[in-house]
């Protein structure tokens, strides 16, 4: 498990370092991340309404960007569905 979190974390912080700041992802990074990485498991990614609602529902503080917690929010719920658990 350590390596599973090495990894999302280094992805997260390739995507979020494109534009300066390793901290927070923009909306045009997460929609990279996502097409990216996570085309098997978000329906729609390459969409660009699908990758916008997506962040809005998971941007909680409404800056604009996805910090890391709120990413995690994403990676957790994927996790859970291809794992068939209950949500």
């Amino acid at each position: 498990m350590e390596s599973a979190i090495n990894v999302l974390v280094s992805q997260f912080k390739k995507y979020a370092g494109s534009d300066g700041s390793s901290d927070t992802l923009s909306r045009d990074e997460f929609r990279k991340l996502v097409t990216s990485e996570l085309s098997n498991l978000v329906k729609n990614a390459g969409d660009l309404a699908t990758t916008d609602h997506l962040m809005s529902s998971l941007d909680k503080n409404n800056d604009g960007e996805l910090n890391f917690l709120e990413f995690w929010q994403l990676i957790g719920h994927l996790a859970s569905k291809h794992g068939g658990f209950s949500q």
